[in-house]
Parts: structure tokens; C-alpha cells; sequence
């Protein structure tokens, strides 16, 4: 299953929460750095031992005090208009978080709109590629797939990419 809700992506009680995190991994702003606050120090002193993640990879730690029992921190393109293999490293955004949260057992997994904040990537263009990915990589374990978003337009996005996979 895979569907689109607007909300806060810390509240989220699912087995792992996608965190769009920067190259470190030791914090940052919008959904990166909320997750670090609501998370506790636990997920930073974790973070620390992973040394960095490369855009399009993804890793795991644990979930601190959030509901999921795990983040995965995956690193997303800036946008740099298209034809520097933005589509292909945010499919592997996608991709990697969900094998990872396979190799953990999750059935359930809830993602950000991944590079759509401060990395510049439309959300029109960005969703189509996450929703695809998603319904393609579904497997076993993995159950659910659910896209939180913060804003309305980024719902109505996710939305749209939603039912046009169907």
C-alpha cells in the first residue's frame, strides 16, 4: 500500500521514518534537523559512528524517542536543473531507504519529500520519482509506504503521483 497524508513526519508510529539528511548525518534544518530534536541525542551519537553518507545511499540508526524504531538517513540531490542525474540519485533515495528497511524487518516505512526543501527539487517533478520507486521496490517485508507532507501542495503532489501509479 502506498498513500499520501499531510502531517508531521516525527509523529509518525511506523516501524522506520526516511530522514532527508545532509551529507554528515549530524543535523541540519527542516525535516533533518526536526527529527534530531524530536529523536534525542541518541540518533546524533549513532550518526557519529556511520561517517557521512553519500547522496543516493541511505543508512539506519535508531529511532530515540520517536515512535518508528528506526531512522533511515538518506542524502538527496540538490537541484541543479535537471540534467546533472538528479531523478536517478533521488530514485536511489528511495530505493536504498527501502532495502534498508527491508534488511531490517520493517513492514512499514513513512518518507519526506525528499531534496523538495532547501535542496531546491520540485515537488511536481520529485513526486512522480519517489511514488514510482516506491511501488516498484514494494515487497516483503515492506507493507506500507507513506509519504508525509508538510504543506498542502506537497500533498496535492504526492497525491496526484499516488493515483496516477495506480
Amino acid at each position: 500500500m502506498i498513500e499520501a497524508v499531510r502531517g508531521d513526519i516525527t509523529d509518525q508510529a511506523v516501524d522506520a521514518i526516511v530522514n532527508a539528511a545532509n551529507a554528515s548525518l549530524l543535523g541540519g534544518g527542516g525535516v533533518d534537523g526536526a527529527i534530531h530534536r524530536a529523536g534525542g541525542p541518541e540518533i546524533v551519537a549513532e550518526c557519529r559512528q556511520l561517517a557521512g553518507c553519500d547522496t543516493g545511499d541511505a543508512k539506519a540508526t535508531t529511532a530515540g524517542r520517536l515512535p518508528a524504531r528506526y531512522v533511515i538517513h538518506t542524502v538527496g540531490p540538490v537541484w541543479r536543473g535537471g540534467e546533472a542525474g538528479e531523478a536517478e540519485l533521488l530514485a536511489s533515495c528511495h530505493r536504498r531507504a527501502l532495502e534498508v528497511a527491508a534488511e531490517l524487518g520493517c513492514t512499514s516505512i513513512a518518507f519526506p519529500a525528499i531534496s523538495t526543501g532547501v535542496y531546491g527539487y520540485p515537488v511536481e517533478l520529485a513526486a512522480p520519482v519517489a511514488v514510482a520507486v516506491a511501488r516498484e521496490a514494494q515487497r516483503p517485508p515492506v507493507e506500507l509506504v507513506r509519504f508525509v507532507l508538510f504543506s498542502q501542495g506537497h500533498l496535492d503532489a504526492f497525491s496526484r503521483a499516488v493515483a496516477e501509479a495506480k
